[in-house]
């Protein structure tokens, strides 16, 4: 990789591949929880777990689940769906401690109460389904309405080790349990995005296809709202609940849903498939994935449609993916990174277009 093409905001940069006997193929998910690295590696259908954050480009990991081993890669370890598989795995959350990850294509969270010792060790909770052999949409199938224990395409989750928030991303809402779950098929407290738990239909002013969710110390929420080119913030999250997003990012208002507001190229305000977003000391990092860029905003936008301070990733504001660094290959800067996470000032960043880890240290 040719670093410069991160920019001038990060340093110390290099890259991670995961296992050298089998590589990441399109990682979406990634955490990091007192040094333990997870990696959702999505395109293999199993999670990666290092108990040190890696410094080469290959370390075989400590921990695999979903499969037996590094060299198993199948669907449901190629058999039928149990307490030890995994589909398409996508979002990850860890206290360094409890392990949750977003089963996505099996269409229920799974958690871990404690930090797997072995491979392919089995969860100890399910979400979304009401056992571990059942993997439909919201239980009975596509086209069936949703509930307050059921789950559709869930991408994303986030916890303050005490709540739990999942990205029902194919429902179209949020889902928040006051606490994390110790039993199966455990019924949501609340839900954001939606006025009641069996409503499908959606109005512009709610989150349209949640990727991610992020939630703060001053309890501020932010959503990667995917379909809609854009994320959201509310600055209380006690009054996300019944109200719209005090703020949108990336647009001007809530009919707005413009590809890069329908410009040709991006800008410092636009936005392209947009799948996750970061807190980060007073102000934001907004992974603008189909731009293969980051966005950091010094300052939490308080306003619609704020201009970014700086960019990550490209080599100005107007530079997208299809720009003359791609046209002989995409590795030689990011391409298509699906979520991003920091740990003090290191950025670590699911770089999901060219299968691997890109680790890095913040200037700001």
């Amino acid at each position: 990789m040719n670093f410069e093409t991160l920019g001038e905001h990060v340093t110390d940069s290099y890259i991670f591949k995961g296992s050298k006997q089998m590589p990441f193929l399109a990682p979406r998910g990634i955490f990091i929880a007192k040094n333990h690295l997870f990696v959702s590696d999505t395109g293999r259908n199993r999670v990666f777990i290092w108990k040190d954050l890696p410094t080469s480009e290959y370390q075989e990991p400590d921990i695999v689940l979903g499969q037996s081993d590094v060299s198993e890669t199948g669907r449901n370890s190629g058999g039928e769906i149990s307490a030890s598989t995994l589909h398409y795995p996508s979002g990850i959350w860890s206290d360094g401690k409890i392990v949750i990850v977003c089963d996505a294509w099996n269409h229920r969270v799974l958690i871990w109460h404690q930090i797997p010792l072995k491979n392919g060790l089995p969860a100890d909770v399910v979400l979304g389904q009401p056992n571990f052999n059942s993997n439909l949409p919201n239980v009975d199938g596509i086209g069936n309405d949703p509930s307050a224990q059921t789950l559709n395409w869930p991408y994303g989750v986030f916890s303050d080790g005490k709540s739990l928030w999942i990205a029902d991303t194919g429902n179209r809402r949020i889902l928040i349990y006051n606490e994390i779950p110790k039993t199966n098929f455990k019924t949501a407290d609340n839900v954001i995005g939606k006025t009641d738990f069996m409503t499908r239909d959606y109005e512009n002013n709610e989150p349209i296809w949640p990727y991610s969710v992020k939630v703060n110390a001053n309890r501020q929420i932010v959503v990667a709202d995917t379909q809609f080119y854009r994320n959201l913030i509310w600055n209380n999250a006690d009054e996300a609940f019944t109200k719209p997003a005090d703020v949108i990012v990336g647009q001007m208002d809530f009919d707005a849903c413009g590809q890069n507001q329908f410009g040709l190229f991006p800008s410092s305000k636009s936005l392209n498939w947009t799948y996750d977003a970061c807190f980060y000391k007073g102000g934001l990092l907004v992974n603008d994935t189909g731009n293969s860029r980051i966005l950091w905003f010094e300052t939490i936008p308080n306003s619609n449609n704020e201009e970014a301070t700086a960019v990550i990733g490209k080599r100005d504001f107007k530079t997208g993916s299809e720009n003359k660094e791609t046209l002989n290959g995409t590795s030689s800067s990011l391409y298509w990174p699906f979520s991003i996470v920091t740990q003090d000032n290191k950025l670590i960043i699911a770089d999901t277009g060219n299968h691997r880890v890109v680790i890095t240290r913040l200037k700001f």
